[in-house]
C-alpha cells in the first residue's frame, strides 16, 4: 500500500496503531496521528480521564477503552478478538510512544505473533527529547528506562550501566529521584549527567550536575515532576573501578546467585563475578567451594 493510498484510508481494518502522544505541551502531535485517532474504531487508552482532555482539545469523539498495567491480562484477549473481527485500533499512553515502559509492549508481541498488522505512529518520545537536548553525546546511548523495584536485578542492572560506556537514559518518579541519584553515584562514580523534568512543558527545566552534586542537591530541594536522567558513558579507565566499586556491598555469596538464577552454570557464574569484582577466578571458586 502506497503512502497515499494509506493517508486516503487513514486506518486499516483490523490493525493495530501505537500513537504517540504529547508529553506535555498538547500542540505536540502529528496531522496523521490525530487522523488515526478519528478514524480507529476504539482507543484503547492508559488513563481515559488522561486522554480524554486530549480527544475534547481536538474534538475527538472515538470512543475508550481502558488498557493499562492492572488490566492487561484480562484485557488481552478482548482486544485481539476486536482486532481479528476487524477493528482498527489506535494505542495510546499518557504521554509519549506507546510500548515504551507500558503494557503495549506485550499487545504488540500478541499482535505480531497472530500475524495482526502493527503500525507506530510517530511522535514525542521524552527520552529522544531529553538526550537531543542534553549536551552530552547522543551519537551512541542506552535507554534504561527505570530502574527494576528489586534488590538484586537493580544491583545487576547497575553493575552493568557500572561497564557502560554509551550515554545512559533513565526515568524516574520524584519521590525516588533522591535514593536513586544516590545509587547511582554509588554504582557508577560521580559522572556527568543532566536532570531534565517537565519536558515540553512551561517550566521546563533542565540541570546539568555531577552525580556527587546531584546527591547533595536533591536533598536540599524537593524534586517536583517526572524525571529523565542523562548520564555520561564510562571511560574505559573507570569501568574496573567502577565495577568493583558497585558489588563491595554484596556478599560473594549474593552476587553468585544472581548469576545461577539467570540460568547460567557454575562456571559462567563465577567468571562473570570475577570479572564483575575485579579478582580471578580462582579467588572466587576458593571463597565458595574450599
Amino acid at each position: 500500500m502506497s503512502d497515499s493510498e494509506h493517508n486516503e484510508k487513514s486506518v486499516i481494518s483490523g490493525a493495530l496503531y501505537l500513537v504517540a502522544t504529547p508529553i506535555g505541551n498538547l500542540d505536540d502531535i502529528t496531522i496523521r496521528a490525530l487522523n488515526i485517532l478519528r478514524d480507529s474504531d476504539r482507543i484503547l487508552a492508559e488513563d481515559t480521564r488522561h486522554t480524554g482532555v486530549l480527544l475534547a482539545h481536538y474534538g475527538i469523539k472515538t470512543p475508550q477503552t481502558s488498557y493499562h498495567e492492572h488490566n492487561k491480562r484480562s484485557k488481552l484477549p478482548v482486544i485481539l478478538d476486536w482486532l481479528e473481527s476487524g477493528e482498527a485500533l489506535a494505542l495510546v499512553t499518557d504521554a509519549g510512544t506507546p510500548g515504551i515502559s507500558d503494557p503495549g509492549e506485550e499487545l504488540v508481541q500478541a499482535c505480531v505473533s497472530k500475524g495482526i498488522q502493527v503500525f507506530s505512529i510517530p511522535g514525542a518520545a521524552a527520552a529522544i527529547c531529553a538526550v537531543t537536548s542534553s549536551g552530552l553525546s547522543c551519537r551512541r546511548f542506552a535507554f534504561e528506562a527505570f530502574l527494576p523495584k528489586k534488590k538484586q536485578k537493580k544491583q545487576q542492572i547497575l553493575s552493568e550501566l557500572a561497564a557502560e560506556t554509551r550515554t545512559i537514559i533513565l526515568y524516574e518518579a520524584p519521590h525516588h529521584l533522591a535514593a536513586t541519584v544516590r545509587e547511582l553515584y554509588e554504582a557508577l562514580g560521580d559522572r556527568q549527567a543532566v536532570f531534565c523534568r517537565e519536558l515540553t512543558k512551561r517550566y521546563e527545566e533542565k540541570l546539568a550536575l555531577s552525580l556527587g552534586q546531584a546527591c547533595s542537591y536533591y536533598e536540599e530541594h524537593e524534586p517536583r515532576g517526572e524525571f529523565v536522567i542523562v548520564i555520561e558513558g564510562a571511560a574505559p579507565d573507570q569501568i574496573a573501578s567502577s565495577t568493583a566499586k558497585q558489588w563491595s556491598d554484596v556478599s560473594m555469596e549474593e552476587h553468585m546467585n544472581i548469576y545461577l538464577e539467570q540460568g547460567l552454570d557454575r562456571r559462567e557464574a563465577m567468571k562473570r563475578v570475577a570479572a564483575d569484582r575485579g579478582i580471578p577466578k580462582r579467588q572466587v571458586y576458593d571463597y565458595l567451594y574450599k
